[in-house]
């Protein structure tokens, strides 16, 4: 059913919803993901593509601070308030559909934004932009429930979050110096082509499951008998949210990723560079490369953090208040540090530690997945991701207000990030204790159903080449396609 990441625990719902069978993986399956990843590349590309251009925006458009911080704050709120309703649209749509409308827009914004001549007409393509990236994620993160087994559930986030992060490095690398080479419409327009190539493969490829997983006409059919007084999509929409929101695994995901996303998303979408090159009195040339670095740490850590919690659940909630923790200690080091400017070394690790906050964050959907059964994983997914893009959109906003308030200093402006890192741990802490004891009573049934099946046969002996290359596409070989209880 649901790819929880607590293993099957989101296999035992409610009675009123359907149990799926665990979808088998393989290498079509990732054939199948990896054309919905690529969509989210690109899209990350054009999310990110203003944070190596903020200055080159200031320049073209004419703004300050506050009107440049608008335009990742535009893109950011159109994000943030497409989730819930992306989510009802992949549960009751598909992710094919989702996908393709979001590519369609996301390229439409892109090209919109290189050819606009006022700020104006700039800030509606960001918007654009924006809705089509809200459209990528949930959508991908449906892909990995619908094709892959349960067990791989935090992998596969993780690796959906590490192929985001490259779309990152490659606007650090390679956006940046053709900007600086071409100029500001060659750029932009150029990249655009990225979002018409990815279509190709969508169109032709993707498909929502594998053939004999077709959970989503039963799921849309319980959805629409289920509430009392309540009919038709109307209906559906409000039992789809009130559910997911109730249940305290969701709330508490969406505390995850609130508390910990948003320090790198506000550094490497906008503030970071204007901060090293302008605070910190580093050449654009360094500034990028500390960017990079950023990129580089969260591309390294984010497996390491899904094998983790793939294999101790009772990591999570360490995990996200040690990223949390230590990502403060280095953003107070930095900006408390006495000269006027923090030495070369204490930046670097400053974003060794930034790059940690990406996998942290996708800690919240291992607890929304075991939470939410399969026909509410779209909108349980929706309602985590709003989290981390709402403290950014807040904090891109605060710290462009209070640099023009302050005369362009970022000690001041950046200190807003503890505010919402404190918020966020005193949600967490409140939470947890209620969304790990509903994950142990739906973990039980399950369990106990398992212990009083027939243990199944021994797998038979598998030649060697064959073994390499399936657990290469992602299913170990003589295992059941089923996985069992959670751990």
């Amino acid at each position: 059913m649901s790819s929880a990441s607590a293993a099957p625990a989101g296999n035992a719902p409610a009675a009123s919803h359907a149990v799926f069978k665990d979808p088998p993986g393989g290498r079509k399956a990732v054939l199948v993901w990896s054309i919905g990843v690529a969509v989210y590349f690109v899209a990350v590309i054009f999310r990110t593509s203003l944070g190596v251009a903020g200055l080159e925006a200031a320049d073209r458009f004419h703004v300050n601070a506050s009107a440049l911080s608008t335009f990742s704050l535009l893109q950011l709120l159109v994000y943030a308030g497409m989730q819930i309703p992306v989510g009802l649209m992949v549960d009751r749509l598909g992710t094919k559909k989702v996908l393709t409308l979001g590519a369609v827009l996301f390229t439409a914004g892109q090209i919109g934004f290189a050819l606009s001549p006022s700020y104006g007409m700039a800030l509606a393509a960001r918007a654009l932009l924006g809705c089509g990236d809200a459209m990528t994620f949930i959508s991908v993160l449906r892909l990995g429930t619908r094709w892959f087994p349960a067990r791989r559930g935090p992998l596969m986030a993780q690796l959906a979050g590490l192929v985001g992060m490259a779309g990152n490095l490659i606007s650090t690398l390679v956006l940046a110096p053709v900007l600086h080479g071409v100029g500001w419409v060659p750029a932009f327009a150029g990249s655009a082509v990225a979002g018409l190539v990815v279509l190709v493969p969508l169109v032709l490829f993707l498909r929502d499951h594998p053939e004999g997983h077709e959970p989503a006409p039963r799921a849309a059919a319980g959805a629409g008998s289920s509430g009392a007084g309540s009919s038709g999509a109307g209906g559906f929409v409000r039992r789809q949210i009130a559910d997911s929101w109730k249940e305290p695994g969701t709330r508490l995901g969406l505390w995850v990723h609130f508390t910990t996303q948003f320090p790198a998303m506000v550094f490497l979408l906008l503030w970071g560079m204007p901060f090293l090159v302008e605070a910190q009195g580093l050449s654009r040339t360094t500034a990028g490369g500390l960017l990079t670095l950023v990129v580089a740490s969260n591309m390294a850590l984010g497996l390491v953090y899904g094998q983790v919690v793939g294999r101790r659940q009772s990591s999570r909630i360490p995990l996200a208040l040690g990223t949390v923790g230590l990502t403060a200690l280095l953003w107070g080091a930095v900006l408390v540090y006495p000269g006027d400017h923090a030495p070369m070394w204490l930046l670097i690790a400053l974003c060794l530690v930034l790059g940690t906050c990406g996998p942290a964050s996708m800690i919240g959907f291992d607890f929304a997945r075991p939470a939410n059964p399969a026909d509410r994983q779209g909108t349980a997914s929706g309602i985590t991701n709003m989290g981390g893009f709402i403290a950014s959109m807040t904090t891109l906003l605060v710290v462009g207000l209070l640099l023009d308030a302050t005369g362009d200093n970022y000690r001041i402006a950046f200190s807003s990030v503890f505010v919402l890192e404190l918020l966020g741990i005193a949600q967490i802490l409140r939470l947890r204790g209620r969304a790990l004891a509903r994950e142990r009573e739906r973990a039980a049934p399950a369990a106990a159903a398992v212990l009083s099946s027939p243990a199944p046969p021994p797998p038979a002996p598998v030649p060697v080449a064959t073994a390499v290359a399936t657990a290469v596409a992602g299913t170990p070989v003589g295992t059941p396609a089923d996985p069992g209880p959670a751990r």
